[in-house]
This record gives C-alpha cells, structure tokens and sequence, in this order.
C-alpha cells in the first residue's frame, strides 16, 4: 500500500463526508493505493455514525473509536500501530489542512529520501492575538531548544516513513513533539514543506490556550529525558555534589567565625546567630537529596527494560 491517512478527530461530524470525498478523489488523481484510518476520540456528536457510512461505502476506510476522550497522542500511537501504507500521513479533521498537499508529501518521502516531512502554515488563518503569536512564540523556542530547524512544530499535516511512524513512541501531549521525538530516534533527515492553510468552515477548535503551557512543559520533559535519559546521575549528581560542596565551605566559614569570636573574648554570639549556619544546612540536605534522586534514578535506569535498546539502521 502506497499512503496511509491518519485522521484523529473530535466531534467534526460537518466535514467528515467532504473530507473523506477529498481525500478519494485526490487518491484516484494520482492512482495510489490507500487508506483512510480514522480515529474517533470520544465524539459526542455523530461523528461515529457518518465514518460507519463512509466504511459502508468504500472499503479503503479503516476506523477506531475511544470509549472517552484521550487526547491526540493516543489517537496517532494506534492509528501508526494500524497503518499498512509505506507513507504515512497525518491530517485535522477540520478541513483546514489540504489533501492536494499529499502528492508532494509522499515523493519527498519516497524520492527526496526524507524521514519526515512537517507542513509549515506559511500563512494562517487563525486569529492572530490568540492563535498565530504565541505559535510563533513556541515554535522558535521550540527550534532553540531541539535544534531541529523547522518553522511549524505542531502543524497536523505530517508524512512520516513507515519505519519512523512504528520506531517512535507518541504518548501524552507529546504529538507536538513529533520532530524532536524522531531526532531523538536517530531519524536525522527532517524536511518541510509550505502547505496551505485554510480557514476553519465548521465548528470551532478544540485546542485551549492551556496548550501552550502544557507545551513547554513538555519540551523541557524532552530535553531532559535526551540528554539524562539514561544517565539521570550526571545531572543530579553533579548538581547534588555542587551544592553539598558549597554548603560544607558554608560550614567552614561559620565555624571560623566562631573560633575568631572565641580568641576575642566573644563567648556569647551562637554559631545558629549567623545566617550562613541556615544556609549551609539547607545546601547539605539538597545537595544530598539531589544525589540521592541520581543515585535512585541510575537504579531504575538500570533496571528498565529498553536500557539497551538500540536502534540499528544497517548491519551486516
């Protein structure tokens, strides 16, 4: 099978019907062999119902429905799991990604040799204030932090290689993540691609401006589990020995001070008068805590499952 359609949605019974019809005739233009796997997030509505009749009417559909809604990283973790086509394409139900846009998606994957390809929203229709700053804002930390130098981290129209769309792990909020997952991976050729943008016809969206929050909360899980992944002691460790290091010069220092009181008569000022005794205690206990947290987290390192798990592009 040539492509793969990934389509998660929430309550978008509007357009289902003249997306699925988009999607057919863009498949036919170009005489690849598909599938349309739909993944119904907890709807409400009768998004349900209508997918069932595009089942009844073409067989290329393929679906899955949550009993409640997960959220849009499960729903992409078991539509890949599902998927058959050497491209795999990933899309909003919303109609304001194209489907014209598959053609070019599949030949860089195909042809260009990349692993993954993101849409780039060049230009937007969402509301500017709300919407197209803060993305703006997020995906420049995004680049700065990842590395990778792509305009649209969370852009919904995605091609992905078969063996990259399998070889990863989408799980929380991480699918705005997806680049920085693939990196990660080892998947190093990451393209993108100017796609068009259109304005939202039906319904409203179903992203909140929590979303950003959540986001950067999630890059840094990133950026942490990458670099100290598997090796949380190197972090806590150093960081834990830093600041034990400096609370025991702490201790010397008010130590000093006492014994200088003590040779000028001063018999009365308490080592717990100074305010560096409350500062190098606290630094002890959380360099020590901070070692400890290395020390407890290099054990469950040790005894994860996937600690050697690597992955090998060719051997012979």
């Amino acid at each position: 099978m040539d492509i793969s359609v990934v389509i998660p949605l929430l309550n978008e019974e509007e357009s289902l019907p003249e997306l699925h019809s988009w999607i057919a005739r863009v498949m036919q233009e170009n005489d690849f062999s598909y599938e349309i796997i739909f993944v119904d997030d907890g709807s409400t509505d009768s998004s349900w119902e209508i997918i069932k009749q595009l089942r009844e009417e073409s067989e290329n559909v393929k679906a899955i429905k949550f009993r409640r809604n997960y959220g849009k990283s499960p729903a992409l973790h078991c539509a890949f799991e599902k998927a058959e086509g050497d491209v795999i394409i990933t899309m909003d139900a919303d109609l304001q990604d194209s489907p014209d846009e598959i053609p070019e998606l599949y030949r860089m994957v195909k042809e260009d040799g990349f692993d993954l390809v993101s849409g780039w929203k060049k230009k937007r229709y969402d509301d500017k204030l709300t919407k197209n700053l803060p993305s703006k804002l997020f995906n420049a930390t995004a680049r700065r932090i990842s590395g990778i130098k792509i305009h649209d981290f969370n852009c919904g129209l995605k091609a992905y290689d078969q063996s990259l769309a399998k070889g990863i792990e989408v799980y929380n909020d991480m699918h705005r993540y997806i680049p920085v997952l693939a990196k990660n991976a080892g998947y190093a050729k990451i393209g993108e691609k100017v796609v068009q943008h259109q304005s939202r016809r039906y319904g409203k969206s179903k992203f909140g401006a929590n979303r950003f929050v959540n986001g950067y909360l999630d890059l840094m899980t990133l950026w942490f589990l990458n670099k100290f992944g598997k090796k949380p002691m190197h972090f806590f460790g150093l960081w834990g020995s830093v600041m034990f290091l400096l609370g025991f010069i702490a201790v010397i220092l008010v130590g000093g001070m006492k014994l200088y009181d003590m040779q000028h008569g001063n018999y009365y000022r308490l080592v717990t008068d100074s305010p560096y005794f409350y500062l190098s205690l606290t630094m002890m206990i959380l360099g020590t805590l901070l070692f400890l947290a290395g020390f407890l987290g290099e054990l469950i390192s040790r005894n994860a499952s996937d600690r050697n798990h690597y992955r090998i592009e060719e051997e012979f």
